[in-house]
């Protein structure tokens, strides 16, 4: 990669963050205020970038718009929307599409909840994979190689006292989840938010993203939000048969 493309790739990811100064850019990048004023001046031309006064710069609306096209060229995301709203209009709670990137999860589609408490999220937040529904649910869906060599990877860093902390752990629980079809997040990413996740299949029956019902546990205790597993089960199969998949979605329940 040139070193240009690199620096203008860091001030991008630096304004992720919001607004910047031309010294906080170049503080963060290590380089001269003259070469960050080089980049700010390319990126802006393009409308990468935008400036917000005389002396701050904000990411600018060609990025978005780009981003908006990446994820309309994910079929399962336009697939799943009327179904992720319907579901969501049901059941009154946040749902989540979500898709594994590298060892991350990364929502690509969101529908929120009417409630006021609520889980914090948005389209392209990216969520670990040890404790999270929709992480346990792709991980889930990979071949017993692959599960093996992503728990290996992961810190496991413990997110509240409920998140699993080992590769052990984490392995039985991915078994788990392939012998009951879904998978749960117990306060194991937030204190007060629980969730349950289930696969999304293609034509080839791979796991290609995972729907998850999201809610705060003041509103719906555990036990009442299994309840709703068949209607995510449901919504997750009707998904999966537009892409293609023949498999019959069916759950075992089991104590969590």
């Amino acid at each position: 990669m040139s070193q240009s493309l690199e620096r203008g790739l860091s001030v991008l990811t630096a304004l992720a963050t919001g607004q910047q100064t031309l010294d906080q850019l170049a503080e963060r990048l290590g380089v001269h205020k003259s070469t960050v004023l080089r980049l700010l001046r390319t990126l802006e031309s393009a409308g990468f970038v935008r400036r917000d006064g005389v002396h701050h710069y904000r990411l600018g609306s060609t990025l978005f718009d780009l981003a908006h096209r990446a994820l309309e060229d994910l079929d399962v995301r336009v697939v799943a929307r009327a179904h992720l709203v319907e579901l969501s209009e049901l059941t009154g709670h946040t749902v989540h599409l979500a898709t594994l990137e590298g060892d991350e999860v990364v929502y690509i589609d969101k529908v929120d909840s009417h409630h006021a408490v609520r889980m914090y999220s948005r389209i392209g937040k990216r969520a670990p994979l040890h404790c999270t529904a929709v992480g346990k649910v792709l991980v889930a869906g990979r071949p017993q190689a692959q599960r093996e060599a992503i728990a290996g990877r992961l810190a496991y860093p413990p997110m509240t006292a409920n998140t699993i902390t080992s590769a052990e752990r984490y392995l039985a629980e991915l078994d788990r989840v392939r012998e009951q079809g879904y998978a749960v997040d117990r306060n194991e990413h937030e204190d007060f938010i629980h969730c349950i996740g289930a696969p999304v299949r293609d034509d080839g029956d791979e796991v290609v993203a995972a729907v998850s019902l999201s809610v705060p546990d003041v509103l719906l205790d555990f036990d009442g939000l299994l309840g709703l597993v068949d209607d995510l089960l449901s919504t997750a199969g009707r998904i999966s048969a537009e892409l293609g998949c023949r498999r019959e979605i069916t759950t075992q329940r089991k104590e969590v």
